[in-house]
């Protein structure tokens, strides 16, 4: 993990304008990110933990403050591809196999049949999906369909990778074992990820940085730079350290209601 920051925030607002009024999602929020970051994004519902990794992707414009994401603009990064994004929904299209959803944004950035059969076979090797590329959507589970979802993201290999959630709906066993899935991916593949989650033990397990944050406006309560070693069984979640961490995590997110 290297020391510069690949994505910085500095001072950033956002309001958006409604019928009924102004309404504050982003109030001075601040941060580095640094190349082979897990960071992870943690605070109540609204508090605007998507809306940072929106305005990151270029798929918001904060109302004050700057951004920047390898050293461009997030609509500059946006356009020359520097990050995957994956939702909270798969959205895989259910007309298209497994292997033509990872495709379609390499058809769309014009490769070759040649290399997007090599990258669809490389990144279904990554996910664990091997042999699945000729199987429609509703063949798969939503685990997945949420791995196929992973896969078309990293297809085009840009060194960022944004989760919104990605595992959310999905039921604890089918989530522990994405959770230790998706950190043998980031170790294999050494990218920066920013990950949204409501889940104080997935945050700590997964993450070299967590980010709590405060009821709306969202603002920075804490951010927690994690002593866990990189490789991470899962019965390190019963170990004193993660506990320790887990308790200044909950601290965090109670001052900032404390502070609302």
């Amino acid at each position: 993990m290297s020391l510069d920051p690949v994505i910085t925030a500095k001072n950033l607002d956002l309001t958006f304008e409604t019928n009924d009024g102004p309404v504050h999602a982003l109030k001075d929020v601040s941060l580095d990110i640094n190349k082979g970051d897990f960071v992870s994004f943690i605070g109540p519902s609204g508090c605007g933990k998507t809306t940072f990794l929106r305005c990151i992707a270029g798929l918001e414009t904060p109302t004050a403050g700057n951004i920047s994401v390898n050293g461009m603009t997030p609509d500059e990064a946006r356009r020359s591809r520097a990050y995957g994004y994956v939702f909270q929904a798969a959205g895989l299209y259910p007309w298209r196999t497994i292997g033509g959803n990872i495709r379609l944004p390499l058809e769309i950035m014009g490769f070759g049949k040649d290399e997007q059969r090599e990258r669809v076979e490389r990144v279904l090797d990554l996910v664990d999906l091997n042999g699945f590329d000729k199987k429609f959507p509703w063949q798969l589970s939503g685990g997945m369909q949420q791995r196929a979802s992973i896969a078309r993201a990293l297809a085009f290999d840009a060194d960022i990778l944004l989760m919104d959630e990605p595992f959310g709906a999905l039921d604890e066993i089918v989530r522990d074992h994405l959770n230790e899935q998706l950190l043998q991916l980031w170790a294999r593949t050494e990218k920066t990820i920013g990950f949204v989650t409501h889940s104080i033990p997935e945050a700590v397990y997964l993450s070299t940085k967590i980010v709590v944050m405060s009821p709306r406006p969202g603002r920075i309560t804490d951010v927690i730079e994690s002593p866990l070693p990189k490789e991470r069984p899962l019965d390190i979640r019963d170990s004193a350290e993660f506990i320790e961490i887990a308790h200044r995590v909950r601290d965090g997110l109670r001052a900032g209601h404390a502070d609302d």
